[in-house]
């Protein structure tokens, strides 16, 4: 006999339907399983197995034939369990069921339980986009299945359960747990602006930086706080929308790196690979193409220090995303886009030994050192940065000062209000925030009176900006205004946009 039961394949951060065809046939005892399976799917024989026994049910002496189709689709991971579990109990005629409209996700144990499964939320959504009405997942990935909303979603603990629900009906009651994880939640940060003494201009630039998402480059001898900085921007950002969430928790989902307790990632992603990080870690890739650190920073941070340090092939392909707000990983088989619209937060020394410019500790680099140090960094990368900063060493008066430092909280709250304006702004558009303006939006949103308009055109002459240069600082400029609540960009709002230019390293 014939069965055919529906699982689903994650393909770059997508879900596709894949249908799972059991055939038991006469013949020598064989358990078969074609359709482009890796390691793991072929290794569900055994697991499969060994969970239809221990669940006290018959497994078949006889030639079972497992096709995954479509056929040319690679198949990888342990999700195909259940179904192919529950399609050889159809096959065998010890399950009579209508599954012709319910997917089945899951691993099983050798003893029938099920467990946490990764790319369970891509695999649902498609469940949903493709009229199937019934879901099975593990019990421990209904908090997160449950975050599409529309379908029928059941929580299942062991192959048991499952078939005398299947039987019977109404074994398995539906999950209803459909809170808003946004009510009552507070997110505690382990850096916060309170504790930074100093570095006001540093300070001002952040909450530029997060109002506008404007990527930001901070230079600065060892121990002036950089890193400090850095981490504390991700206090200052307003909360992850709830479409943003779910994009954001596709992704740590597929990659494995959602914690089994938590359903969906609650806070802004802020991600700081060591230098020595591959072009695969940071972009994406492998044999089966995964996310790299730049979609793991998706709608968050992406911080790198030590910033001169990184390879120089890994830091030119920030290049293309840092613009498109995607990357594209392609191998033979194909090619996978994955989202990454991320905020650059990177901090460097000034020279290699990092005191260069430094007034209390000499310098030890020659000028050849300091120029080949800079020159790491290529002239194209650092034009795609907004925000150039210096940081310098914080005195002791300023450390011990009693002075009160504004807390994160009420630069967030003008970070946030600022972040609304631009909501009304791009309402209707794919636009999220200033940093992703084209020449068409800075034509159109970014109003310059007539003496920041000769403010610009001074600047661009003396310093032989570049086009790209020249909408960056009409877009940082637009973010200033609108902390401001400004409709149109005066001349200090310029000369603020014009003086992180200032600090481009050369």
């Amino acid at each position: 006999m014939l069965a055919k039961v529906k699982s689903a394949a994650v393909v770059g951060l997508e879900g596709a339907v894949v249908e799972v065809e059991v055939d038991i046939s006469p013949g020598l005892p064989s358990f078969t399983i074609v359709g482009l399976p890796d390691k793991a799917v072929q290794e569900a024989r055994e697991r499969v197995r060994s969970a239809i026994r221990n669940s006290f049910y018959k497994f078949p002496n006889r030639r079972i034939t497992v096709n995954l189709a479509p056929a040319d689709l690679k198949k990888e991971g342990p999700a195909y369990d259940l179904s192919i579990a529950i399609g050889i109990l159809i096959s065998s005629e010890q399950l009579d069921a209508d599954v012709s409209h319910s997917i089945f996700l899951g691993e099983l144990s050798l003893d029938g339980k099920l467990r946490h499964t990764h790319g369970v939320l891509p695999m649902v959504a498609l469940a949903k986009d493709k009229g199937l009405c019934t879901v099975f997942v593990p019990g421990d990935d209904a908090r997160e299945a449950s975050l599409v909303d529309g379908i029928q979603m059941f929580p299942v603990e062991s192959l048991a359960q499952l078939v005398a629900h299947l039987q019977d009906g109404a074994v398995i009651a539906e999950y209803q747990d459909r809170a808003d994880w946004q009510e009552g939640f507070s997110p505690e940060y382990a850096f916060d602006l309170l504790y930074i003494k100093g570095q006001e201009h540093a300070k001002r630039a952040l909450e530029v930086a997060a109002s506008g998402r404007h990527n930001l480059l901070m230079c600065g001898p060892p121990g002036s706080g950089k890193t400090m900085l850095a981490r504390s921007l991700p206090s200052i950002l307003p909360l992850l929308t709830m479409e943003e969430a779910i994009e954001v928790t596709k992704i740590y989902s597929v990659t494995g790196l959602l914690p089994q307790d938590t359903p969906i990632v609650s806070r802004r992603p802020f991600r700081a690979p060591h230098y020595t990080v591959s072009h695969a870690g940071l972009v994406g890739g492998g044999q089966w193409p995964r996310p790299g650190e730049i979609s793991l920073g998706h709608h968050g941070v992406l911080f790198l220090d030590e910033f001169a340090e990184f390879g120089h092939v890994t830091l030119e392909s920030l290049r293309q995303p840092m613009e498109d707000r995607t990357v594209t990983v392609s191998r033979v088989q194909g090619s996978v886009t994955f989202p990454a619209s991320f905020m650059l937060v990177a901090a460097m020394n000034p020279c290699p030994c990092g005191y260069y410019g430094d007034p209390v500790k000499e310098c030890k680099c020659s000028p050849a050192e300091i120029s080949r140090y800079h020159k790491r960094i290529s002239g194209p990368l650092l034009d795609r940065i907004d925000i150039f900063v210096d940081v310098p060493h914080v005195d002791y008066e300023k450390l011990t000062e009693d002075r009160p430092v504004e807390a994160a909280d009420r630069v967030r709250a003008r970070v946030k209000a600022a972040h609304e304006i631009q909501v009304e702004r791009f309402g209707g558009t794919r636009l999220r925030c200033n940093a992703d303006m084209t020449p068409k939006e800075v034509k159109e949103f970014c109003v310059v009176e007539p003496a920041a308009q000769g403010l610009l055109r001074s600047a661009m002459k003396q310093l032989h900006l570049t086009g790209r240069a020249f909408h960056r600082i009409l877009k940082l400029s637009r973010t200033v205004a609108d902390l401001e609540h400004s409709d149109i960009i005066k001349t200090h709002h310029m000369a603020e946009a014009l003086q992180y230019r200032h600090k481009e390293i050369t």
